[in-house]
């Protein structure tokens, strides 16, 4: 990454970072961004979390790691990652009017990891999110054995699952990703925690 792409991703997360202190309270930017700094792993995912609308943020802190935790706090679905099926097997089994991509393997590509449902629900507690889109959420393995997946969104004040054809793609629907950043040797690796209550 160039210096000045780096700058730019830094003021923008750090705008971020300030301006929604109710999602880590009692964190400080200056410790997030020396973490940020010595893992370019990171700094990559963000970047492209950030350029695909994801608009990333620290919502938590692992207490027994110190791993810093960023989701996707967009106010609705990541405008760059929408119009996508969930996974390759789906996006395979669609004879024509194929996607370009699908969720699974974009995360992959970006190195981040689908939210579970669990994850998505303790987003939720941060804001309301997805009032307007919905995203497809990691779906279990039981469940996408019947060729099915499951999305979330938020209605009436409620959030909400669904399951859909995982071959199904729609213009309001795309996915939120989560990102741990280690706290040993600047390794960042997809968060298997979002919880707030980790911090």
């Amino acid at each position: 990454m160039k210096e000045q792409e780096l700058a730019e991703l830094l003021r923008a997360l750090k705008v971020r970072f300030e301006k929604n202190m109710h999602r880590h309270e009692g964190m400080a930017w200056s410790e997030v961004q020396g973490r940020l700094e010595g893992s370019p792993d990171a700094l990559r995912a963000l970047r492209e979390m950030e350029a695909t609308g994801g608009e990333p943020d620290v919502i938590g802190q692992d207490s027994a790691t110190g791993d810093y935790m960023f989701c996707d706090c967009s106010a609705e679905s990541p405008a760059g990652r929408r119009s996508v099926c969930y996974d390759r097997e789906a996006l395979d089994s669609r004879k024509e009017h194929k996607p370009e991509s699908s969720a699974v393997e974009m995360a992959a590509s970006m190195g981040i990891e689908l939210l579970t449902e669990a994850q998505y629900r303790e987003l939720q507690k941060l804001g309301e999110f997805d009032t307007k889109t919905s995203s497809w959420i990691k779906t279990p393995t039981d469940i996408r054995s019947f060729g099915g997946a499951l999305f979330c969104d938020r209605r009436y004040g409620k959030v909400f699952v669904y399951h859909n054809g995982a071959q199904s793609y729609y213009a309001a629907r795309g996915f939120r990703g989560a990102l741990r950043v280690r706290a040993r040797r600047g390794v960042a690796a997809p968060s298997r925690q979002v919880s707030a209550g980790d911090a």
